[in-house]
């Protein structure tokens, strides 16, 4: 009977861990699209930084100045994304660690994981505010790119 009660608590463990780790997967998924953007953004900046000393006249170079400056502050934006989520998954996985050792020691750390898992969320959501900040930052100078086209 012994070799049953460990059994069983792996089990339920496992059970208990099930919903952290999709929570993973979906901050996984998160970061694969940070990631594809952050590489987008840095590709236009470096763009946009040569073609600062090939323009010859000074309009053109603020305007590219003024793209760059916005390129700049969404690669920063999300930076602090990939941060935010980063942090958020590391505390997930200190949950699911935490639901292990929970079911194994005779400690009470139900509060613990609440803790947790409550700041997890609270990176989390800070991460996808920044998204969607560099997105609004995104549209936002293309929309006035637009404008300036429409001007010309």
């Amino acid at each position: 009977m012994d070799s049953i009660a460990p059994l069983n608590t792996v089990s339920a463990a496992i059970q208990l861990a099930i919903a952290p780790v999709f929570l993973l997967a979906s901050i996984g998924a998160i970061l694969s699209v940070l990631t594809i953007r952050l590489g987008r953004v840095i590709d236009r900046a470096r763009l946009v930084e040569r073609r600062v000393s090939q323009v010859s006249t000074d309009d053109a170079r603020e305007r590219l100045q003024a793209e760059s400056t916005a390129l700049w502050r969404r690669i920063k934006t999300i930076n602090w994304a990939m941060r935010l989520a980063v942090g958020s998954a590391l505390l997930i996985c200190f949950v699911i660690i935490s639901l292990f050792i929970g079911a194994f020691a005779s400690v009470k750390i139900g509060a613990f994981l609440a803790v947790l898992f409550v700041l997890s969320m609270l990176l989390l959501a800070l991460a996808l505010l920044c998204l969607l900040l560099e997105t609004s930052i995104s549209t936002r100078k293309m929309l006035q790119g637009a404008a300036d086209l429409i001007v010309d």
